[in-house]
């Protein structure tokens, strides 16, 4: 028998070996290089010559390579998205998919990882929905990520969806209150709104943090993943149809980022959505996602907010020190609603009308999105910065606003985002108060960056009754754009959690209930008086 020190000394020759021969290669051997610069340096090209990065550690064990999967099933089609960590030159590029058959595990299919972004993405019809399915993601002879496929909920009275936005990388330690809090209260869907990623020019390695925070929230259920701004690298989005921006604020509209970093973004996020609605790609080839998926009876509409919107600077008086801020407290919103300006764009219209019209064999409708439809915010960062509107929003333009909601009224859904980094539950007026749809903006995952408030001044105080007992800022408001909205419910960074939590939503289909729940990030869900923050639980009927 050896002694245990030469074992010891063996292994660690032998492991110093491997890692040798690994980053033995040269940017030469790289099988396909980034068509871009400057964006993703961290996992692309010979990405095991860069530096340690504070985001994560890319250079994980051969038998940790498989990070997660995201998946959705809809139409008996499943979809899922394997995540991998970068891979070496001579390292197979295929990922297979098993499911579990009694005690022995079946492949069901194979497929290719891509170099830009490091997904795989599985398609499998004729899915058999009606029973609990574990699968496994499997790369090489010993990686393999193992999660469980769930049936469709259709026989269940509710249906919850735990709602999160807004992961800011001023906090870059895991999520373990969140995940521990969200598998207790076990929903049966995961929505994440946006801004997954804040390392704007490395979504790679941002994205594999994210999957390394909160993976046990969706490693055993369906999950909708969205990208935001931050996502691709925008301090703001106004996509415009993917056409190119010149700036890096993207305020004269589209995409400042090479389009297939876009696309890579994206696809990472979103390949494991249902099939898109119109699958024409927009300018630049950057592909759409907007879709609809029906879970449990609950027909979720899934939207992209900024990919058709359109860029303020050039198009409007500017009117403030950004062309999307407006700080002029005597500016007239009839001179930004110009005609031509888009906010969903006539595709996702079309989409959503067609969408409202389909009740049969559905019990409820809901919309998902990035961004709230008002500006729902007046104190941006700091309190000494109050914003009179906010064009990142989609209070503008007005028009858009109002299309938007009218079709989401006609489907008698109800309205769910994130981005504003502050709660609130609205009631929307479009041509009165309170004669559109609910919506509820969920709080940011981490809000002790660029925090909000809702601050009515005394003079709207005055011109307004709290709607409830609460919260004393309650009431019926016009936004910054002049919108109708009827304020039930607000969130302001100065108490529980610095305003950060998240939302759990439940969907009642006998009764047509819609239970609105906010918890704050510090608080444990499972302890006796757990409480939420000031205003939630709160229910609206939509019968």
């Amino acid at each position: 028998m050896k002694p245990r020190f030469v074992i010891i000394f063996s292994t660690l020759i032998l492991f110093s070996c491997k890692v040798q021969q690994l980053d033995k290669f040269t940017l030469a051997d790289v099988p396909v290089k980034a068509p871009f610069t400057k964006v993703d340096t961290l996992s692309t090209n010979d990405w095991w010559n860069r530096k340690t990065t504070e985001i994560i550690d890319l250079k994980v064990d051969r038998d940790k390579v498989v990070a997660f999967g995201l998946y959705t099933v809809a139409n008996n089609i499943l979809k899922l998205t394997a995540q991998l960590y970068p891979l070496y030159p001579n390292e197979t590029r295929e990922v297979r998919l098993e499911i579990k058959e009694g005690d022995s595990w079946k492949e069901i299919q194979k497929q290719k990882v891509k170099d830009l972004g490091w997904a795989a993405v599985f398609r499998v019809e004729n899915w058999d929905d009606t029973k609990d399915i574990s699968y496994r993601i499997r790369h090489g002879k010993k990686a393999y990520f193992e999660g469980l496929i769930r049936k469709d909920p259709i026989d269940k009275d509710e249906i919850s969806l735990a709602a999160l936005s807004c992961n800011s990388n001023q906090d870059r330690g895991m999520r373990e209150n969140y995940v521990s809090n969200i598998n207790y209260q076990n929903p049966d869907l995961m929505f994440f709104a946006g801004d997954q990623s804040y390392d704007h020019t490395e979504h790679t390695a941002a994205w594999l943090k994210f999957g390394l925070q909160f993976k046990e929230t969706f490693r055993n259920r369906p999950c909708i993943s969205i990208p935001d701004d931050h996502d691709v690298g925008h301090p703001n989005l106004w996509g415009e149809s993917g056409k190119i921006s010149n700036k890096p604020t993207g305020s004269d509209g589209g995409y400042y980022y090479h389009h297939e970093y876009v696309k890579m973004a994206e696809r990472a996020q979103t390949s494991n959505l249902p099939d898109p609605y119109d699958p024409t790609p927009v300018k630049q080839g950057i592909g759409v996602y907007y879709t609809n998926y029906v879970l449990g009876g609950v027909d979720f509409a899934i939207i992209e907010d900024r990919k058709f919107k359109s860029g303020p600077e050039g198009k409007i008086p500017q009117q403030g020190p950004r062309p999307d801020h407006i700080n002029n407290p005597n500016y007239d919103p009839a001179t930004i609603d110009v005609d031509g300006l888009k906010l969903l764009g006539d595709r996702q219209l079309l989409f959503l009308k067609d969408w409202a019209g389909q009740q049969e064999d559905v019990s409820m409708k809901v919309v998902l999105s990035q961004t709230g439809f008002c500006g729902g915010a007046h104190l941006h960062g700091s309190k000494d910065n109050r914003l009179f509107a906010d064009l990142d929003s989609n209070g503008w333009p007005q028009k858009g606003r109002n299309k938007a909601l009218e079709l989401i009224r006609e489907a008698n859904a109800v309205h769910i985002g994130g981005d504003q980094h502050l709660a609130t539950i609205i009631k929307h007026g479009i041509e009165e108060f309170e004669d559109g749809p609910w919506a509820f903006v969920v709080p940011a995952s981490v809000n002790n960056y660029y925090s909000r408030w809702w601050w009515p001044t005394e003079e709207e105080l005055k011109n307004t009754k709290p709607l409830t007992n609460e919260l004393p800022w309650s009431g019926n408001f016009l936004d910054g754009f002049h919108n109708k909205i009827s304020v039930y419910a607000y969130a302001n960074p100065d108490g529980d959690s610095n305003g950060a939590g998240y939302g759990l939503i439940r969907f009642n289909k006998k009764d047509k209930t819609v239970t609105f729940e906010c918890w704050p990030r510090n608080v444990d869900v499972t302890k006796t008086g757990a409480k939420q923050f000031t205003g939630w639980p709160y229910t609206v009927n939509l019968k």
